[in-house]
């Protein structure tokens, strides 16, 4: 059970319901960790706010879902690493990827920079080095690629550790997470 209140469809007020609607319109879903962002309808904008940004720019969705799901699994995030893994199926992520991603890698070369270098960002709370940021270069990853693979490990981040810290109930297929050896 969640400790955070999860806002409802009956409870919602009227700025919580229609954040809901277009949330409903835009995903087919309004996903439990989106309700607990509800309870501050400010911190939900803000966050639907950097999720447009960051869908729509360079990344495409898959290298998105792959950043999340390494991170999901690092982080020991249950409800991310459960969401993820159906986000990742449904933009074509076979199970072998989704383990791969999990460890923090990619059967994809270039995705596979993108993830370890998520994975660092993560790790080392931005401290990269400028060996990291020229591997990024090398893979053919753009400054701006490399300004939103630092958004998707920030925005990550933020999910996670909300989710994590409201035990927010898991409304997707449930996905364990790998335990640490």
């Amino acid at each position: 059970m969640s400790r955070i209140k999860t806002i409802t469809d009956d409870i919602a007020n009227n700025e919580q319901a229609e954040l809901f609607a277009a949330i409903q319109s835009s995903l087919g879903i309004v996903p439990n960790f989106l309700r607990v962002f509800a309870n501050s309808p400010d911190a939900l904008k803000a966050f639907l706010g950097f999720h447009h940004i960051a869908g729509n720019g360079s990344l495409d969705a898959v290298t998105r879902e792959r950043i999340a799901l390494t991170l999901a699994q690092k982080n020991e995030c249950g409800y991310c690493l459960s969401a993820h893994t159906a986000i990742g199926r449904k933009a074509g992520l076979n199970t072998d990827e989704i383990n791969a991603n999990r460890q923090g890698d990619s059967q994809d070369a270039k995705a596979a920079v993108a993830v370890k270098f998520a994975r660092t960002l993560a790790e080392h709370t931005g401290e990269v080095t400028n060996a990291e940021v020229q591997e990024m270069r090398d893979a053919g990853f753009t400054d701006a690629d490399i300004v939103e693979v630092i958004t998707h490990t920030g925005m990550n981040l933020l999910t996670n550790i909300l989710s994590k810290a409201s035990r927010v109930d898991i409304d997707f297929p449930k996905v364990e997470l790998n335990q640490a050896a």
